[in-house]
C-alpha cells in the first residue's frame, strides 16, 4: 500500500513539473469554411489576436489554389510573382509558423483566388506578459509563499524526497 502512495505522488509531482503553458495557438483560416474564394479574411482576422509561435493552418482545394507569402505592395495588387515564401506542400493542408514578430501577407496565387478574396494579413506580435501578481495585503510584513520558491526550491526537494522514499521501498524489498 505504502509503494501505491509513493507512485502516486511520484507521479503527481513530476506531472507538476512537466505541466507548462501552452501558449502557441493553431488558428484555422477561415475556420469552418477554410481558405475559400468570397470570404473576407480580413473580417475574420479582425478580432484575433497573433502571438509570436503562432501557426497558421490552411485547408483549401489543393488543385486549384495555394499559399504564397508576398510583400505588402503584391498583397494589395494580388500579385503572385516574386513571393517571400512559398507556403503550399501541395496536400491542400499547409501550415504557416508565424515564428517573427511582423506583417504577414499570404495570398492564393493561382486560380484567381486572391482577386476571390483569398487573401490574409496579420501582424504577428509578443505574447502579453503574464499578469502581475496580486500585492500582499500586509506588504510591511513578508511572507514565505510556496508559488515564489516552488520551481526553484519546494517542488524539487519533495521530488527528491519522494524518490528518495520510493528507493528505500524498492531496496528494502530486495
Amino acid at each position: 500500500m505504502a509503494r501505491v502512495a509513493v507512485l502516486a505522488a511520484t507521479v503527481v509531482v513530476l506531472t507538476c513539473l512537466t505541466a507548462a503553458p501552452v501558449t502557441a495557438k493553431r488558428w484555422t483560416v477561415g475556420d469552418n469554411k477554410f481558405w475559400n474564394p468570397n470570404i473576407n479574411y480580413t473580417i475574420w482576422a479582425q478580432d484575433k489576436h497573433f502571438y509570436l509561435d503562432d501557426w497558421l493552418y490552411f485547408v483549401y482545394e489543393r488543385n486549384q489554389y495555394n499559399v504564397i507569402e508576398v510583400n505588402e505592395t503584391n498583397y494589395i495588387s494580388c500579385n503572385p510573382n516574386n513571393p517571400i515564401a512559398n507556403w503550399s506542400r501541395g496536400a491542400g493542408r499547409d501550415l504557416v509558423h508565424l515564428n517573427v514578430t511582423r506583417h504577414y501577407y499570404l495570398i492564393s496565387g493561382n486560380g484567381g483566388g486572391c482577386y476571390g478574396g483569398m487573401k490574409l494579413a496579420v501582424l504577428v506580435e509578443k505574447p502579453p506578459p503574464p499578469p502581475a501578481a496580486s500585492p500582499n495585503k500586509n506588504s510591511a510584513r513578508r511572507s514565505f509563499t510556496v508559488s515564489s520558491f516552488s520551481h526553484q526550491f519546494v517542488i524539487p526537494v519533495a521530488v527528491f524526497a519522494v524518490m528518495g522514499t520510493m528507493w528505500d521501498k524498492v531496496l528494502m524489498f530486495w
